[in-house]
């Protein structure tokens, strides 16, 4: 037994995500076990360029009965249907049981259209499009986080029905509430933890000049031989990787990494204009492994709400431990039919997964640039010849 050397390829194994503090086992060797289970029907790919029942589209009247405006780049409204509404609320009930507590929760919800077109989802907008997107993202950040109770403010978008997402129309969400959720709780604190343990390294620093979680990670990932590496691709202040410790099959962890961003508002010009491109990159290559519109959970995680004031120096402010990033959660596994679930074994002690992020990077990494709609050959059968014209 001592003779066999551990192959990642083909020996079972666990991984740590240093964010959450928890582990996923990764199983290559079942990657050849048969599928009799669940398909899903494929994604409709030939959408109208205008729905006249969509709630998003222009000019066309919602579910709540408001009517929207002809927009003609992007529109934010104020969720019709919100999971958490405005302050004030009720106070805090008596717990009938220590174990049985009870916290209410002010906010608001918001519902950002991306484009006036039905069928144009970020793989297909012109990048310019999708800088605008940007600067909507950080206008709504800024102009949530300053409300008075808001602790945190999550964007982010479900795109495809098997995410859960109730319109095609390209759109996201934008939550704003009066306390920090779970998951970017955890993932603060093992950044604090990590800041105050960790003697700096070569890589970029975080305020007061700590190290960075992410910081440290990207910058190790970045020299990683290809044909080892995670790293998918990257511009000259962004890179997209599947992370170390990813559980979904072809997920994604999209970041700066030259310097220590703590969120969208303290972008350059510059560095907003490399966001949209790899967004752009990123999701084409989605679309491109299964000639699909490519189902995910995308989400940004920052600095819970931006800085209040000039006092205090960037560098500074220890609310700046937050390194910008966005995950996204893809739940295609096989072909476009074939979904990963997180059940039994992953309900009940740790996610798990069979392909390994080395095998899931590879194959993100040779795909096309060039979305499979705007191939010539595929958009004279598919008939989408003009919907990305603005796109090469």
């Amino acid at each position: 037994m001592a003779d066999i050397q551990f192959d990642p390829t083909t020996h079972p194994h666990r991984r740590l995500n240093p964010l959450t503090g928890e582990h996923v086992l990764v199983s290559p060797h079942r990657t050849k076990r048969p599928w009799l289970g669940q398909t899903e029907p494929p994604q409709q790919a030939n959408l109208p360029e205008y729905d006249p029942k969509c709630y998003l589209c222009p000019g066309n009247t919602r579910a709540g009965g408001l009517q929207n405006d002809k927009y003609e780049q992007t529109m934010i409204f104020e969720n019709d249907y919100a999971a958490v509404l405005p302050p004030p609320g009720p106070p805090a009930p008596p717990a009938p049981h220590p174990l049985l507590t009870t916290e209410p929760v002010q906010g608001g919800c918001d519902v950002i259209c991306f484009h006036p077109r039905h069928d144009l989802t970020l793989a297909r907008l012109a990048t310019t499009d999708i800088e605008r997107i940007i600067e909507e993202w950080s206008s709504i950040y800024k102009r949530r986080g300053a409300q008075e109770g808001i602790k945190y403010v999550q964007i982010f978008e479900n795109k495809g029905a098997m995410m859960g997402c109730s319109n095609p129309h390209p759109h996201g969400q934008v939550w704003s509430l009066s306390a920090v959720p779970s998951l970017p709780a955890t993932e603060l604190e093992n950044l604090k933890k990590y800041s105050l343990s960790t003697p700096p390294s070569d890589a970029p620093r975080g305020p007061l000049n700590r190290a960075c979680l992410l910081c440290d990670y990207v910058n190790f990932e970045v020299t990683v031989a290809e044909a080892e590496g995670r790293v998918i691709l990257k511009n000259g202040h962004w890179v997209a990787l599947v992370p170390w410790w990813a559980i979904w099959p072809f997920e994604v962890m999209l970041l700066p990494y030259k310097r220590h961003v703590p969120s969208i508002v303290h972008l350059t010009p510059e560095e907003k204009v490399a966001f949209a491109s790899i967004l752009s990159q990123v999701t084409i290559r989605y679309d491109n492994l299964f000639s699909c519109s490519f189902a995910y959970s995308m989400g940004i995680h920052q600095r819970p709400v931006p800085p209040t004031s000039d006092n205090i120096p960037e560098d500074q402010d220890e609310e700046n431990l937050a390194h910008l990033h966005l995950h996204f959660a893809p739940p295609l596994l096989r072909s476009a039919s074939v979904r990963k679930f997180l059940v039994g074994f992953e309900l009940m002690a740790e996610p798990q997964r069979d392909l390994t992020p080395e095998q899931a990077a590879q194959r993100l990494r040779v795909l096309p640039d060039v979305h499979y709609l705007n191939v010539p050959a595929a958009a004279s059968v598919s008939g989408t010849e003009g919907a990305d014209s603005a796109k090469s």
